[in-house]
């Protein structure tokens, strides 16, 4: 078993420290006061909706959920400490501001007491539980090691010691470049360690390519005796004594920014499911109808965050065919309807994908998720291309509103494609989302020229 379900871990530790932060805080007002009875009809009630909410932000701001494999329970212990002094400087500023003088000091005092207790005993009992766990062999990652030398010996010699941290060992590789991609397809490889002082920038590149083409995760073992003036900009990670670089910049593997790109794409889907899906599906349904014969919708498989395939939900535009094989759409395709054309120009024809976000698939911007047989075509011949597959597919994207999208028959189109899905992938943030929601509604009102 891998570490399929590592995915819900955050809300297991999340949903554990909201039961025992209400635990606490009720057990300090029956301490205090000596009844619970009336604790719905006050003000503690409302204080303590909003010790929850803050707790949620404050855990997820701070990254609290422990998602290094090689923490110590003293890192762990810092993370809480940081956690609980931050909330209770949250809820301190509030009760200023709001004057609030008719709660006791006493009870704050006894919440945080008995609630920094609770938290930290369930959080180490629970990694211990996990790392036990994995040291039966379950939840795991598997990892190769280029280059055997001191660097990676020492690294696997650490992780060797440390069973409970969930790494299978996969064997050391040369810099056969041929080779380990070979190896990275015929077997489940999660991460690709290679030491510094034994590669140069084109080892890195190369290595780069295969990780990008084969969504493995690419960690450079930091060495003091290499050059590492070319990777200044990598994050670092601390795994026991070792430093790690992550070579992708990955703004969306953060928490924090997950959380608030959720929340806007709920919002966002939200409101354009009520004020514009409520009268336009009626009206696009009786279009398509009297248009041709067939369904309403074309649903089709497509590959989402980490190739996870999913029902992609569209407007049908195209003449229905049974079980009819894809083919790419191209400019004056007989197959496409009249208000398929009127559809397709006006990027109309996707919004059905908003029940996809909604559903968890998709978000409203980024990459655009292509059929699986373009995929399998362009995978292995551009650079970066699956890439955009470590990040949830949008409903519109950078490329689409640079004008990117619609047939792609020269290879250089999809490569200029690609390249502003990287870039998005590796700057995203909540501003370049508004920005690109803005130029999309913009080409939808002066229509696509290369949509088709």
């Amino acid at each position: 078993m891998t570490h399929q379900y590592s995915k819900f871990l955050h809300p297991i530790y999340l949903l554990g420290d909201l039961l025992l932060l209400n635990l606490a805080f009720i057990l300090s007002y029956l301490l205090l006061f000596q009844r619970v009875d009336l604790f719905i009809f006050n003000p503690y009630f409302f204080l303590l909706v909003f010790f929850n909410i803050i707790w949620v932000f404050v855990s997820v701001l701070l990254d609290n959920h422990e998602k290094n494999r090689m923490a110590s329970d003293f890192a762990i212990t810092k993370k809480i400490a940081r956690a609980l002094l931050l909330h209770f400087a949250a809820i301190a500023t509030i009760l200023l501001f709001i004057k609030a003088t008719y709660f006791s000091r006493l009870h704050l005092l006894y919440s945080y007491s008995i609630y920094g207790l609770l938290v930290l005993t369930w959080r180490l009992s629970f990694i211990q539980i996990l790392r036990a766990y994995r040291k039966r062999g379950h939840n795991f990652r598997t990892f190769i090691i280029i280059g055997e030398n001191k660097a990676g010996k020492s690294i696997l010699n650490f992780i060797n010691r440390h069973p409970e941290f969930g790494y299978k060992f996969l064997g050391f590789f040369d810099k056969n470049i041929a080779g380990i991609e070979e190896f990275a397809k015929n077997n489940q490889l999660d991460e690709v360690y290679v030491s510094l002082n034994n590669s140069n920038e084109e080892d890195i590149q190369q290595l780069t390519k295969v990780a990008d083409r084969n969504l493995i995760r690419l960690k450079l073992i930091s060495n003091i005796n290499a050059d590492e003036s070319k990777f200044q900009k990598l994050a670092p990670a601390q795994y026991g004594n070792t430093t790690v670089l992550s070579v992708i910049n990955e703004p969306l593997n953060n928490a924090f920014n997950q959380l608030v790109k959720r929340i806007f794409d709920i919002t966002f889907s939200f409101f354009v499911l009520l004020l514009i899906h409520s009268w336009l599906i009626p009206l696009i349904a009786i279009l398509i109808k009297r248009d041709s014969s067939g369904p309403i919708f074309f649903v089709q498989k497509r590959s989402g965050r980490n190739g996870k395939k999913f029902p992609c939900i569209k407007f049908r535009t195209m003449t229905y065919q049974k079980n009819a094989q894809f083919v790419q759409a191209t400019k004056n395709d007989s197959r496409v309807t009249n208000v398929g054309k009127f559809l397709r120009k006006t990027n109309l024809d996707e919004f059905p994908q908003f029940i996809n976000v909604l559903m968890g698939h998709m978000t409203v911007v980024g990459p655009r998720p292509h059929p699986i047989p373009l995929d399998d075509t362009y995978k292995e011949n551009v650079e970066k291309y699956t890439v955009r597959h470590y990040v949830k597919p949008g409903i519109t994207g950078l490329a689409q509103a640079k004008g990117y999208r619609g047939e792609t028959r020269e290879m250089a189109a999809m490569k200029n494609r690609i390249r502003f899905d990287v870039f998005y992938v590796q700057n995203w943030s909540l501003f370049l989302d508004i920005k690109i929601i803005f130029m999309t509604v913009f080409n939808m009102v002066r229509g696509e020229k290369n949509a088709y």
